[in-house]
């Protein structure tokens, strides 16, 4: 492939927020401990307190991958790694995402590409050092309709399914008319076979989703070693017990995390993540509803099941795995349990972990390193020819259809549409008049001012009229924009937030992860335009 890349900001894709912190604002640096920079890694290092325990994460994970070899016993397991965690000189590079079919959009792809880069670049920084990808697989979201589709090549691949509590418990009997549209999209040319089998061996030999996704996961990436974790797992969360147990009682993260959210709302920050009393669900088969406080009890909302608090202790000491952490209270419970250094996320997730950080102080736990994943846009040669062909650059792209339209007007037509100098002319008219109306009677200025306001309106609709009668007349040259902005630009929106990456699997193979590895710069906080 051949990279270019532009700036965040360049795109108009990206929040202030985003592009405030990526350039270090002086007004959100009290939200985080380091910077980005291998500078920030370095201070890190002297800081760490590693809350995990070592031993049961890896007799955890070992124990998890037990499912992809009882289905495939050549399947490519990232052992080593895994029994890395248990050195003390060993630390994680974590991201996580849901359990959306078929891996979802691309980005789902490029946040585990980021983890596997920057783990092998801050090796070659830190070589006393081993640094561990990790996919945090979100098996307790029960927002199934956020996961239960995927577009590939423009169309909408569904999975039908009437769907309550954990989405990663789902049973996966019913996904085979899904499974069946996704092959049909991919076709058998190129890798369309091996990816086929790859989705196959995944979805109809697995009986639950979080399986699925974890065979998925590391049928692409475990040879880089990419190690997958499923938290909903009752001895990690009896490892957190003491924490769900005084969260949910002394409500801590409400207080800390709304006292950040406000210092926030003061900076113009738009807030992601609004936290409740209590943050943690309820969760089991088929169930995760919130718990809430009402009546000196602790509530389970939507059902007849209530807690004392003596009651609530004993159900966390001796069912932890019944207690699921939300979205604010997720990023500690992944901080506690792993010896982790920084989280990969989009821009969105990078904003709400920035309400997060004085919850993470309250609780004595170190606060990683946020690092914005790599984004990409993918280009085919074809299109790669029309864009060069039309004279334009990679930035203009981000731009609306109609924006890059008139640029180009502007820039080849042969007359001048613009009005300017005919208004600069008009406006010393009107001065005149208005200074005349003026001697005569003082009130008739703002009438002349008026006057001019709607012939200014006038120039204006008739300078948009010139520019709408050139582009007919190069209509057919602009149908070239249309196509580009089609094929890179699906929906209007950024493609790695529509797309999945099927059909640029079954084009290029395997050879596409390793593409976007040796091209993806996580530290450097670029766009990646990708020729292939």
């Amino acid at each position: 492939m051949d990279a270019t890349s532009i700036t965040y900001k360049d795109t108009g894709y990206f929040s202030k927020t985003v592009t405030d912190y990526l350039e270090d604002q002086p007004d959100l640096r009290s939200f985080y401990s380091y910077r980005p920079d291998l500078k920030g890694f370095a201070e890190i290092f002297n800081d760490k307190k590693v809350t995990a325990d070592r031993p049961l994460l890896v007799e955890v994970l070992t124990q998890q991958y037990q499912s992809i070899t009882a289905v495939n016993a050549e399947a490519v397991i990232p052992t080593e790694n895994i029994a890395a965690l248990a050195n003390e000189n060993t630390y994680t590079v974590t991201t996580g995402h849901q359990l959306n079919i078929f891996a979802g959009p691309l980005f789902f792809i490029y946040k585990i590409v980021t983890a596997i880069k920057l783990s092998r670049q801050l090796k070659e920084a830190f070589p006393d050092k081993n640094f561990v990808p990790v996919y945090w697989m979100a098996t307790e979201d029960h927002d199934f309709a956020e996961i239960n589709y995927t577009n590939v090549g423009g169309k909408k691949v569904q999975w039908g399914l009437d769907a309550a509590g954990a989405t990663g418990r789902l049973n996966t009997k019913t996904i085979r008319d899904a499974l069946n549209q996704y092959k049909g999209v991919l076709g058998m040319e190129g890798h369309g076979a091996e990816l086929a089998e790859i989705m196959e061996t995944a979805y109809a030999k697995f009986d639950n989703l979080a399986d699925s996704t974890r065979y998925l996961a590391n049928a692409l990436f475990g040879q880089y070693g990419l190690v997958i974790i499923d938290a909903a797992d009752s001895r990690l969360k009896k490892h957190f017990a003491d924490i769900i147990t005084r969260d949910i009682i002394e409500q801590n993260s409400y207080k800390q995390i709304m006292a950040t959210t406000a210092l926030l709302q003061s900076l113009n920050v738009h807030i992601q993540v609004n936290p409740r009393e209590i943050n943690f669900f309820y969760l089991t088969e088929g169930l995760r509803e919130r718990i809430v406080f009402e009546n000196d009890r602790y509530q389970i909302l939507n059902t007849e099941i209530s807690f004392s608090e003596a009651e609530l202790r004993t159900e966390i000491n001796e069912h932890p795995e019944r207690f699921s952490p939300n979205v604010a209270m997720r990023p500690l419970y992944q901080e506690y349990i792993l010896p982790n250094l920084a989280y990969i996320g989009g821009g969105g997730e990078l904003v709400y972990w920035l309400e997060l950080k004085a919850n993470f102080d309250h609780y004595q736990i170190d606060f990683p390193l946020l690092i914005l994943r790599n984004s990409g846009l993918v280009m085919s040669k074809e299109t790669a020819n029309k864009v060069k062909k039309m004279g334009l650059c990679h930035v203009e792209l981000f731009k609306s259809t109609d924006d890059i339209k008139s640029a180009w007007v502007k820039k080849h037509t042969e007359h001048d549409l613009s009005l300017r100098d005919e208004w600069r002319e008009l406006s010393l008219i009107f001065e005149k008049i208005k200074l005349r109306a003026c001697k005569i009677d003082e009130t008739l200025s703002p009438s002349a001012a008026a006057v001019q306001a709607r012939l200014k309106h006038a120039i204006d609709n008739l300078e948009k009229k010139l520019l709408r009668a050139e582009k007919r007349n190069y209509s057919t040259r602009l149908e070239q924009i249309d196509s580009i902005k089609a094929d890179l630009f699906p929906g209007d929106g950024l493609q790695e937030r529509n797309e999945n990456f099927g059909l640029f699997y079954v084009k290029y193979g395997q050879a596409f992860i390793d593409e976007l590895i040796n091209n993806f710069e996580p530290l450097e906080f670029k766009f990646n335009v990708l020729t292939a």
